[in-house]
């Protein structure tokens, strides 16, 4: 790949605009932990019903993903990023309304709104964080960009919970309690309206970072001449088709079952502590411990790829902890199950990292579209905890939750032993 000014000129500064993009993803992303327990008291609704907001949220990232590519291929990386913040935004303030009239399926156009901003912001920046080095050091950049996600990540449940889900045990009494239906719709219309103030002051900020990168002097980066591999021979030549890189088709199969195990530990951990007997007031802080397993999964990587541990094989050791904490969260209950499904998080951390570089090695001029194709991924997170919604109901939510995440991790497995071979 070649970038329009001197890698070593403006490095520093590429990372910190990116590392800010990321930051936001994170704190726009990790509030669906909270939203789910929220929108489940405020709108009535079931385990599976409020598990919709995950689907909502990551259904986008499927249809927006290759539109993505398109807006990109018109726009430049900078600017879809600046269009990327804007529309995650109008996400943000179609909660307003939704509020006013606590109706659930509005909510979930917001954050299907979300989602789509999220889709092209993703699509520019995740292949130009992997560009911008040597490719077998990408996983070392994402992972710094990780961090910024999931520090994010950890304060944006923390602060709509003490926002939205403040005395949220003696809310959810009062509101049971209730018999009278004007009261109880009083109550639960001033739950609602807790959420406008946040979503507002969010559209306001993301407004102003899509100005910011905007009018910012972030290089513009061209895919179409030589390989992102550091330097190496592209795979591109001679094909026509994403379809004939068998190492990206198996990526986004791979991106689709991580993105899944990652919002069932850090989303779905909630529901699962309130099964396993926790009250909301311990709940909403699950996700933060979750997140925190996946800061110190990023902080190693950081210092052990490539210098010591090749991408490849920290994955391969990554999917097999996931498979063993798997295991063990089947078999032990309370705050023992609570903590193998937060150290998840640890298993999970350097997955996206290795996986997305390992995706679009060699893609040369398909980069674009094979950044697309693993960004379609995502909808992982919207159909495996759907699926755990469905199984929870029949078969027990920890048999469930073992159905669904041991096949996850032992396909991370085979993609980090064989599969990311470019071919």
């Amino acid at each position: 790949m070649q970038i329009s000014t001197a890698r070593n000129n403006g490095y520093l500064y590429q990372i910190s605009i990116i590392g800010l993009l990321f930051f936001i993803f994170g704190f726009v992303t990790w509030l669906n932990g909270t939203l789910i327990p929220f929108l489940k008291l405020a709108c009535e609704l079931d385990t599976l019903q409020a598990l919709f907001v995950t689907f909502a949220f990551y259904i986008s990232y499927f249809f927006l993903a290759i539109p993505s590519s398109k807006i990109l291929q018109r726009t430049g990386f900078k600017n879809g990023m600046a269009w990327g913040l804007l529309v995650m935004a109008v996400g943000c303030l179609i909660f307003i309304p939704a509020a006013q009239a606590r109706a659930f399926p509005l909510f979930l156009t917001g954050l299907f709104v979300q989602g789509m901003g999220l889709a092209l912001l993703q699509t520019a920046s995740n292949p130009y964080i992997s560009i911008i080095g040597p490719i077998e050091s990408a996983a070392q950049r994402i992972s710094i960009m990780g961090i910024c996600n999931k520090v994010a990540g950890i304060l944006s449940p923390l602060i709509l919970s003490s926002i939205v889900l403040k005395n949220a045990t003696a809310i959810e009494t009062e509101i049971n309690a209730a018999t009278d239906a004007v009261i109880k719709n009083g109550l639960l219309d001033q739950l609602a309206g807790r959420v406008v103030a946040p979503y507002v002051v969010m559209a306001i900020v993301l407004a102003a970072l899509a100005l910011m990168i905007r009018r910012s002097s972030l290089p513009e980066i061209d895919t179409a001449e030589e390989s992102n591999d550091g330097g190496q021979t592209s795979l591109s030549a001679g094909r026509s088709s994403v379809w004939q890189f068998p190492h990206l088709v198996l990526g986004a199969v791979a991106i689709f079952v991580y993105v899944g195990a990652e919002v069932m530990a850090g989303d779905v951990i909630g529901i699962y502590g309130k099964s396993l007997g926790f009250d909301l007031d311990q709940t909403k802080y699950f996700t933060a411990f979750t997140l925190g397993g996946m800061l110190v999964g990023y902080v190693l990587s950081i210092l052990l790829i490539p210098k010591y541990v090749a991408q490849q094989d920290f994955l391969k050791y990554s999917a097999i902890l996931g498979i063993l904490l798997t295991v063990m969260t089947y078999f032990t209950t309370g705050s023992t199950a609570v903590s193998c499904i937060a150290l998840l998080g640890l298993a999970n951390a350097v997955m996206w990292p290795a996986i997305f570089p390992l995706a679009i090695n060699g893609l040369g001029r398909f980069t674009q579209i094979g950044s697309a194709w693993l960004i379609m991924g995502i909808a992982g997170g919207a159909l495996i905890p759907q699926a755990y919604g469905l199984l929870e109901k029949s078969m027990g939510y920890q048999a469930a939750f073992l159905v669904l995440m041991l096949p996850c991790y032992l396909y991370i497995l085979y993609y980090a032993v064989s599969g990311y071979r470019p071919r």
